[in-house]
């Protein structure tokens, strides 16, 4: 009877464990897969800004600038709803994974960080150096905002002394800071990225 016992109540059950265990790591790879779509379309948002911007600075309208952040932010909102949904369900009795919760998260906050700083490199480059700002581009060779040549910078910024040099020094250093924000953000998402890879990797080797 103590064999009759062990076969018919223990067998079943490893039976059941292993179901479960493999349903638990498919909704966890499916969960990380969405994730990377939503990262996807952040790339896509990303490209979007910037040949926005582009076009604006090459001589298009204000109007049509606005317009493309006005669809970009919205963009940015939905992706940020749906990682906050996927980092919820990590977080849940049926996952588990509050590793890949705060992998999350973090990612959440260095997009957040990379945006941030992205609409501070346009706007500085919208506004230009400040040595720059002084010159009448009257006789200058093109009409357009990025594509003109004036010969009266350097003789302006002389002419005015140290408060312009001062002026674009504090620019310069704000679009380096920018630029290095963003440099680093875009690292951490990436190796935040590669976890993500390698964790999907390792869960389809255990199915």
């Amino acid at each position: 009877m103590e064999g009759f016992e062990k076969v018919t109540i223990g067998e079943p059950m490893e039976v059941v464990v292993e179901e479960t265990s493999c349903s638990k790591s498919s909704q966890i790879v499916d969960l990380l897969r969405k994730f990377l779509n939503v990262q996807t379309r952040r790339t896509e948002a990303y490209a979007n800004l910037r040949s926005g911007f582009n076009d604006y600075m090459g001589g298009g309208t204000e109007a049509g600038y606005q317009q493309v952040c006005r669809e970009i932010t919205e963009e940015f909102n939905e992706c940020s709803k749906l990682v906050l949904k996927l980092e919820a369900l990590f977080l849940n009795a049926g996952c588990c994974r509050d590793d890949l919760a705060s992998l999350l998260r973090s990612v959440q906050a260095h997009e957040k960080q990379k945006l941030q700083l992205t609409v501070t490199i346009q706007l500085l480059k919208k506004s230009g150096r400040p040595s720059e700002r002084l010159v009448s581009h009257e006789n200058c060779r093109s009409g357009t905002p990025a594509a003109h040549e004036c010969m009266h910078v350097h003789d302006l910024t002389v002419a005015d002394g140290t408060e312009d040099a001062e002026a674009d020094a504090e620019y310069d250093g704000a679009m380096k800071e920018a630029i290095r924000g963003v440099q680093d953000a875009v690292t951490s998402i990436n190796e935040h990225l590669d976890e993500v890879r390698y964790e999907i990797e390792a869960l389809e080797a255990e199915t």
